[in-house]
């Protein structure tokens, strides 16, 4: 059995940023603390990422929506119901905030939060991943039968169910807020979908 290449130093960088963005936030970590955990001098940072921290902080956002999506799309091929999909994937989440004990959110809702209006690569950055989720499980739900407009009003809800329920589950210490809110919405789902 061979073993797992090496990733390379832009590949440990942009993990490393993710990790920092999960557990503190853009502006939480310190650039020689970014490095060092990263295994990377200074330069090589600049060499990848000529923007410094900022850019990588949009190719960690970037990183972390082409998981979610290969994670969301492994779901709705092995799940036949888009809506159970949703239910595994936002358990997904829910199990991984619990075992960093919640000190390990997403990072999109970090960021997020974070940002003011003169960040604009951050906002754009997000914005676009916020739209590509929403737009996946839209497409989804309509190759389903949902009428399109309904299909992203529920996109809509789904995605900030997950983000507004990791949120609050990460500040409460508990899964008993994106457990009620996923349950809810889903139940809610599920019965209209039945009619």
């Amino acid at each position: 059995m061979s073993e797992a290449p090496t990733p390379g130093t832009r590949d440990r960088l942009i993990a490393a940023m993710t990790d920092a963005l999960r557990r503190r936030g853009l502006h939480g970590i310190g650039l020689t603390e970014l490095l060092a955990q990263a295994g990377a001098p200074k330069g090589v940072l600049y060499h990848h990422f000529p923007g410094g921290k900022t850019e990588l902080a949009v190719a960690a956002i970037d990183d972390v929506v082409a998981r979610m999506l290969r994670g969301l799309d492994a779901l709705l091929a092995s799940t036949p119901e888009p809506i159970e999909a949703m239910r595994r994937w936002m358990a997904g989440a829910t199990g991984r905030l619990s075992d960093t004990g919640f000190g390990a959110g997403c990072p999109l809702a970090t960021v997020a939060l974070e940002t003011t209006p003169d960040d604009a690569a951050l906002r754009d950055a997000l914005a676009l991943a916020f739209a590509t989720l929403r737009e996946r499980i839209a497409l989804a739900l309509e190759q389903h039968g949902e009428p399109q407009v309904q299909a992203r009003g529920i996109a809509a809800l789904v995605v900030a169910t997950y983000e507004g329920g990791l949120l609050q589950a990460r500040v409460a210490q508990s899964i008993e807020p994106i457990t009620q809110a996923t349950d809810t919405l889903l139940s809610l789902l599920t019965t209209r979908a039945s009619r």
